[in-house]
């Protein structure tokens, strides 16, 4: 597992703005998920826990809203406004398999609702309220 672990850190690191990747999303069927948002602008400017590896997690508790705009690297020309908690108490196990029980918010408690999204075979696109209005094609920069 460790060796996967390192491999699909180094996809997520690759891919600009990423803060997020699931195992599914590497067609690997394992509920594994890495979250990291302190080199992200929105995560830097909020308390945040640095790299997560969180194997089997389970969102235990959410509360609050706010409407945030996300992307995926799974559907990359587009982004949404989605409705997200503000925040998450999350049960799961770390890379060396010790529980971890960790309480998230802002925008770690989004990217975190976002990769367990993942592993319970949602993309962000079903949880937009209206195509028409909340869905957006991503600017390109050149």
């Amino acid at each position: 597992m460790v060796a996967f672990v390192d491999d699909l850190l180094e996809t997520m690191r690759a891919s600009p703005g990423c803060v997020g990747i699931a195992a599914p999303q590497v067609g690997v069927p394992r509920r594994i998920v890495a979250v990291d948002v302190s080199g992200h602008r929105r995560g830097s400017q909020e308390e945040n826990h640095g790299l997560l590896v969180l194997v089997n997690p389970e969102i235990l508790a959410m509360g609050g809203k706010q409407l945030v705009r996300e992307g995926c690297m799974s559907v990359p020309d587009y982004t949404a406004n989605v409705q997200r908690a503000q925040w998450v108490l999350v049960d799961a196990l770390d890379r060396e398999g010790k529980q971890v029980i960790l309480e998230s918010i802002g925008f770690e408690a989004v990217a975190i609702q976002h990769e367990v999204d993942h592993l319970d075979g949602y993309l962000f696109l079903d949880r937009v309220s209206s195509i028409k209005t909340d869905l957006f094609r991503r600017k390109r920069l050149r």
